[in-house]
């Protein structure tokens, strides 16, 4: 009778535990506009359900550009975005209230693409250069890269055309449509075995920097400051397990389905990239916006007027920094 008892108790006790529901998982869709290996840390980190971890049901939306991205947050779309500082400060100088909390980018790693008979920046004098849009994180890198190279786009009658992400950028140069474009390292390298020239490649440029990162409405910051700490704990672990070298290949897998590379040579080239530009010194950087705002300024005067304290937020990467998450997080990859 006893040992029938312990059965059915046994029994009992292991129902509770299995059929215990977990915590429910706080639902977030982030919009982004950009189409390249910068959305790196954030699609594997719902691939690999690192987000999960955390309490976190993540999902990805792409859209056309920032501007579709900021309309989609400040509409309650979606309830954060992972954006391009020349968006935000758009966005803010238009009356848009946006906090920014973490970025994982400090570099520039791209080419400038041209047709293959201008074989000098002199040769791209009054020349079609192709972007997603103008005042974008697109167009930002072009001007930055541009800036740096001793290329006044103004003095040398240069042509932004807007043409849309980048693969349609690609194809435009491919076809001759445009001239020039500053493209990833994959894209770069599908326009050079077509043929194409590069003037430039950009990763060891010295320039303030800091691109795509966590992005939100002011007031979810200031109502839901958990989940944004979760979401940036589930974004830097994301990115030290990209920096973690036994998971190359899982990292590959991720970035050539979503980015829809045809080839694993061009995947490897995307996951190099990647971790050349991504760091875990994930903390909003003053000089790089102030630095970004210059270069915005020039298409949306209003934004010189901003005060860029008042639109980042280090205080969630300053929490992880003084617990040693972070800490922790370097130790392990060795960054």
């Amino acid at each position: 009778m006893l040992a029938k008892c312990l059965l059915i108790f046994l029994a009992v006790a292991a129902l509770l535990v299995l059929g215990k529901p977990g915590r429910a998982q706080d639902k977030i869709l982030m919009s982004y506009g950009g189409f390249n290996e910068t959305v790196g840390p954030m699609w594997v980190g719902v691939d690999k359900g690192v987000f999960k971890k955390y309490g976190l049901d993540v999902s990805m939306l792409q859209v056309r550009n920032g501007q579709v991205s900021l309309t989609a947050l400040m509409s309650g779309d979606v309830q954060a975005f992972w954006p391009a500082i020349s968006s935000v400060l758009s966005g803010v100088s238009g009356g848009a209230k946006i906090g920014c909390i973490a970025s994982p980018f400090n570099r520039i790693a791209r080419e400038l693409i041209v047709r293959k008979e201008i074989d000098s920046l002199a040769g791209l004098r009054e020349k079609i250069i192709g972007v997603q849009s103008i005042g974008g994180g697109f167009w930002l890198q072009t001007m930055i890269v541009l800036d740096r190279l001793g290329v006044d786009p103004d003095k040398n009658g240069l042509k932004m055309r807007v043409i849309g992400d980048e693969p349609t950028i690609l194809q435009a140069l491919l076809a001759s449509n445009i001239d020039a474009a500053v493209i990833t390292f994959a894209s770069a390298a599908v326009a050079k075995r077509a043929g194409l020239r590069s003037l430039a490649n950009t990763a060891e440029l010295k320039v303030p920097y800091q691109g795509t990162g966590i992005c939100t409405r002011s007031d979810r910051i200031v109502n839901s400051p958990d989940l944004m700490l979760r979401l940036t704990k589930g974004m830097i672990e994301a990115v030290a397990f990209i920096h973690e070298p036994r998971n190359k290949r899982e990292v590959m897998a991720v970035l050539k389905k979503n980015l829809r590379l045809s080839t694993d040579e061009d995947a490897e080239r995307s996951y190099n990239s990647l971790r050349l530009v991504s760091t875990l010194d994930v903390a909003p950087d003053p000089e790089a916006w102030r630095n970004v705002q210059k270069y915005v300024s020039r298409v949306t005067p209003k934004v010189a007027q901003l005060d860029v304290s008042q639109i980042i937020n280090g205080s969630f990467v300053k929490t992880l920094e003084e617990t040693g998450f972070l800490p922790e997080a370097r130790k392990k990859v060795g960054l």
